[in-house]
């Protein structure tokens, strides 16, 4: 039986980071497991690459169950399976929400998690090309740039948002997040710049720290109340791995609620329900769930405008020729570069709905492609209400569990986004887009009451790819962790990743998960925190003052 100090299950976003900032430390050995595996293949390093990601490759496959409120849609999940986990395959957004997402989990009985708390490790972990100030780091190991990829049209969108009324911000990261502009990417010397690559694969050097990739943990190993390691799956039969510390579950808001009740962790009703032995009555576990929920609108160019068309056959060879010999060309863009915070819903005190522009059309699985070549408008609502589940479907590890956002279940949430896909088609009819734009295809002009855009929006929505929340961090009977990450009632467990948000932020959220890994690895350590940030933080101005 293999034994050390700290095992890290998942080598997603905050588990490399985890075993980058553990392994610091000589005395420590730390070992970290990976359902997944490598990700070596270059279409996890070229920017470009997120078009295929989506779409299956390196995921675990699973889906939703049929959505009540989505007309029984069920839709496609895509959950990551390789190293890095979703910083691998996503758009390579960098934003990380609102201060006051943050202010509202240290108001909420998670001392030491408001944004003056966080801040400073936003920027630890951030390298960013271009932004050195208060609220900014240069000297992290992630890499943060500007956009290489843009295409004219990009510049269109951001003065069309303007034309609209959403003033424009250079910075979705700084002193407020209102606003129309370019995103920050997690890219460094034009390449994907993963948890991976900036964390994980460095720290493999050191020798205590082991990496184990493309094996899957069976259970969590219980002795009373504590845990003592994990079982997996390997080509010898199942095998103990032991922590004389600590187990770290890092594998994500959809695994980790997950491997807790394949251990026996959670909804002791709901548990006994499909066979699986009781071992903690936490009722918390797999509750809670929230996701951004996208909606689009889809635009025909009027001329070859877009990306439409690079993933054939020369042209997709010419591009990857460009790349390899001047960084330069196509194969440089994640395809979502531009885009906007804004109000969909008018007693909204802080922005609630975030855009994305892309650069073509069938980018993410589900979507279609215009023939002639298009863009995309995705729009999702920030700050659901929403609260959906994950439970087993039984007590089999290799079984999927079953995942319900449970979607629009407040119909607050509905209106809001469909405001927002209002918004979304105001903006590309501006006169900035007219240049570039031949028709809107989708919904289409044919679409313009309220009940078919609703009819519409359940043809299309899709996850933004953002669950968070089902193992909430906090007090009371539905929490899961303590504001220092360890798991109520179980001793040498904690949970360290997106799945400790009690509420979600209102953004992309691997920033926020990488700031969760890196201050979880300094409560671990028993380090002092961070001192704070002192600094001020504007919300933005409201659509009415614009």
């Amino acid at each position: 039986m293999s034994e050390y100090d700290y095992i890290i299950v998942g080598a997603g976003s905050s588990g490399c980071v985890l075993a980058a900032r553990l392994s610091e430390d000589p005395d420590l050995k730390v070992l970290v497991v990976e359902a997944g595996g490598s990700d070596n293949n270059f279409l996890f390093r070229w920017p470009a690459g997120f078009a295929k990601m989506t779409k299956g490759i390196a995921s675990w496959g699973w889906s939703t169950v049929p959505q009540k409120n989505l007309n029984d849609r069920v839709l496609w999940y895509t959950q990551a399976k390789v190293l890095g986990g979703g910083s691998t395959i996503n758009a390579q957004v960098y934003t990380r929400g609102n201060a006051k997402d943050y202010d509202a989990w240290g108001n909420d009985g998670c001392e030491g998690w408001s944004y003056r708390d966080i801040l400073p490790y936003f920027k630890r972990a951030e390298g960013n090309e271009r932004f050195h100030d208060d609220f900014h780091g240069t000297d992290g190991p992630l890499g943060v740039s500007a956009p290489r990829g843009a295409l004219p049209i990009c510049d269109a969108f951001i003065r069309a948002a303007q034309q609209y009324g959403i003033p424009y911000n250079p910075d979705f990261n700084g002193a407020q997040q209102a606003g129309t502009g370019f995103y920050q990417l997690t890219q460094r010397d034009l390449q994907r710049s993963s948890a991976a690559i900036a964390f994980l694969h460095p720290a493999t050097k050191r020798p205590n720290l082991t990496l184990r990739s493309n094996l899957q943990v069976r259970r969590i190993v219980l002795e009373k109340n504590r845990a003592v390691g994990i079982e997996v799956e390997s080509d010898n039969g199942n095998e103990i791995l032991r922590a004389n510390r600590e187990v770290l579950v890092t594998s994500g808001a959809i695994g980790s609620p997950r491997l807790l009740m394949l251990s026996g962790i959670g909804p002791a009703e709901q548990l006994r329900s499909v066979g699986v032995e009781v071992h903690h009555d936490l009722p918390g576990v797999g509750q809670n769930l929230q996701d951004h929920l996208d909606l689009c609108v889809l635009c025909e160019c009027s001329g070859h405008f877009s990306y439409d068309g690079m993933d054939k056959f020369p042209r997709s060879a010419i591009a990857a020729l460009q790349y390899y010999l001047f960084k330069s060309g196509p194969v440089t863009s994640s395809l979502f570069e531009t885009g906007a915070f804004w109000y969909a819903s008018d007693t909204a005190p802080l922005p609630d709905t975030q855009f994305h522009f892309g650069q073509g059309s069938g980018i993410e699985k589900g979507i279609v492609t215009i023939d002639k070549g298009g863009v995309t408008l995705n729009c999702a609502y920030m700050r659901p209400k929403s609260r959906g589940s994950v439970s087993l479907a039984s007590a089999d590890p290799k079984d999927e569990p079953l995942i319900d956002p449970n979607y629009w279940s407040e119909p607050e949430d509905k209106e809001a986004s469909l405001n927002g896909l209002e918004i979304a088609r105001e903006i590309l009819s501006q006169p900035a887009m007219k240049p570039f734009l031949a028709r809107e295809a989708l919904p289409g002009p044919e679409v313009k009451t309220r009940d078919e855009l609703f009819e519409y929006a359940c043809r299309l929505a899709k996850t933004q790819h953002h669950p968070v929340g089902t193992c909430r961090m906090g007090r009371g009977e539905m929490a899961v962790v303590d504001p220092e990450l360890k798991v109520h009632g179980i001793e040498g467990l904690r949970v360290c990743d997106s799945s400790i948000m009690p509420t979600i932020n209102s953004s992309n959220t691997n920033a926020p998960t990488i700031m969760i890994g890196e201050k979880a690895s300094d409560m671990i350590r028993g380090m002092p925190p961070l001192p704070a940030a002192v600094l001020e933080h504007n919300d933005g101005p409201r659509r009415d003052l614009a």
